[in-house]
């Protein structure tokens, strides 16, 4: 969650995550939205601009979050031998 260290309209997050489309944000963020992670305010621009933020309840993961993506960092390497040792095995 990253992207939204402060409100962020829809295109500005679409340009910052690199290769999703707009489908797949928009169900990801009504998703969000839905759990209550992020909020949603329509803005009153023309044209009408939309608007994500997270909400308290969102605010609470960026530290285990934070966590993950470092514990992923730090491990890359060895997970990605174990991926390519398993289709080695898996295409034998």
């Amino acid at each position: 969650m990253a992207v939204l260290n402060e409100p962020r309209r829809f295109n500005d997050i679409k340009r910052r995550l690199e290769g999703v489309t707009q489908r797949v944000l928009t169900q990801t963020l009504r998703r969000l939205e839905r759990n209550g992670m992020i909020t949603r305010r329509v803005l009153p621009t023309s044209p009408v601009g939309v608007e994500y933020s997270l909400t308290p309840l969102g605010e609470s993961l960026r530290e285990p979050f934070g966590r993950l993506y470092d514990w992923t960092v730090d491990n890359a390497d060895e997970i990605q031998r174990h991926q390519m040792e398993y289709d080695r095995r898996v295409q034998s």
